[in-house]
């Protein structure tokens, strides 16, 4: 199982992201400043670590120079996040040597961890695809859809009531004026 270290000085963040990135199926561990990340990176060797840029004590470009120079850490996967979207703030990132620079306002918590997957290359396999079934030839109907299509259709006795036949009007006389009486026959109502 791969650990992924989340470095963010806010704390909603730092646990928001744990959370996700916990489902996800990673090992996760969090640093609040790059300061702390730095010591933790060489002691917890993870596989990849997300990180905020602008952080107290060490900001998140010094850490990744940091990281990058020691022999270590050198190699850990690393994806900045920020909230500055200059371009040649994400430039800066890229010559330091991260693996991805996202910025905050661009990206949603599914976004990030998409890019979790891509930069680890553990991308969950993806389903087989179904085979497409055309309805115009037989010959492309799988066997077990045939056999459903041919079979006898047998009526659902349970379900609401069965409504008689609708039947031609045409042909029939208009007995809407006779009226019913049990004791005599019926007998059309001069009334109406």
């Amino acid at each position: 199982m791969s650990k992924i270290m989340v470095v963010e000085d806010d704390a909603s963040l730092r646990e928001i992201y744990g959370i996700r990135i916990t489902a996800e199926g990673y090992d996760v561990v969090s640093a609040g400043d790059g300061e702390e990340a730095l010591a933790m990176a060489v002691r917890e060797k993870p596989d990849l670590i997300l990180s905020d840029v602008m952080m107290p004590k060490i900001s998140g470009f010094d850490m990744l120079d940091i990281l990058r120079s020691t022999p270590e850490t050198a190699n850990i996967k690393v994806v900045m996040m920020t909230a500055l979207s200059a371009e040649d703030q994400r430039q800066r990132g890229e010559r330091l040597g991260a693996d991805r620079y996202l910025v905050k306002s661009q990206v949603g918590i599914e976004d990030v961890i998409n890019t979790i997957h891509e930069v680890l290359g553990d991308r969950p396999a993806a389903a087989p695809a179904t085979p497409e079934v055309s309805v115009n030839s037989e010959a492309s109907v799988a066997p077990a859809q045939a056999a459903s299509a041919t079979a006898p259709v047998t009526p659902d006795i349970t379900a609401a009531p069965a409504q008689a036949p609708a039947t031609p009007t045409a042909d029939l006389p208009d007995f809407s004026n006779y009226q019913v009486d049990d004791a005599q026959p019926s007998q059309p109502n001069p009334a109406q």
